[in-house]
């Protein structure tokens, strides 16, 4: 008998990831009521109120847990400071994409908690592949996925930004473990 963890909690040197509550609606939506965020995502629109916060927690407490898992990505100091996910998309191997507030950038809190989810989802998932993609004007995305241990697989995507509101040029990277 296959069990699935369906609210799964990773736990790191500084932070905490697990799955995002009721109760994280509003420092979410103010985390993410950024331009600088927003735009630099596909599915974010800009700006982010309290509703798309509670529309995100709920989408979140729906998913298929065998195909995806998102999480909020919590500082031991400064409490929550971003959100990861992982989710099967249309590749062969599950996507992931992350965003951190802009007051904790630089400090390598995305680096962080994407390794740390990266080797949840090869134990759990069994997979030993993920993709990713960053905007082609958001090279600090590619090189926290540089550091991650990712690889540009050399194609470029176009993907909607809903917070632009246009296409935009995404380079395609790739995780082996």
């Amino acid at each position: 008998m296959c069990i699935i963890e369906t609210s799964p909690v990773i736990e790191t040197r500084r932070l905490t990831l697990r799955a995002p509550g009721l109760q994280d609606v509003t420092r979410l939506a103010r985390l993410a009521n950024e331009s600088e965020i927003a735009r630099m995502t596909l599915r974010m629109p800009h700006p982010f109120g309290v509703g798309d916060a509670e529309a995100f927690v709920l989408q979140v407490a729906a998913q298929d847990p065998a195909r995806s898992a998102t999480f909020v990505i919590e500082h031991e100091d400064h409490g929550l400071v971003g959100v990861l996910g992982l989710f099967e998309d249309s590749d062969p191997a599950p996507e992931t994409g992350y965003w951190i507030g802009r007051d904790y950038w630089g400090r390598g809190f995305a680096t962080e908690a994407l390794e740390a989810g990266m080797v949840w989802a090869s134990r759990k998932w069994r997979r030993r592949a993920l993709m990713a993609g960053h905007f082609a004007d958001n090279p600090a995305s590619g090189r926290v996925l540089e550091k991650a241990g990712f690889l540009y697989t050399g194609e470029v995507r176009k993907g909607f930004s809903k917070a632009r509101g246009e296409d935009v040029a995404t380079r395609r990277m790739v995780w082996l473990a």
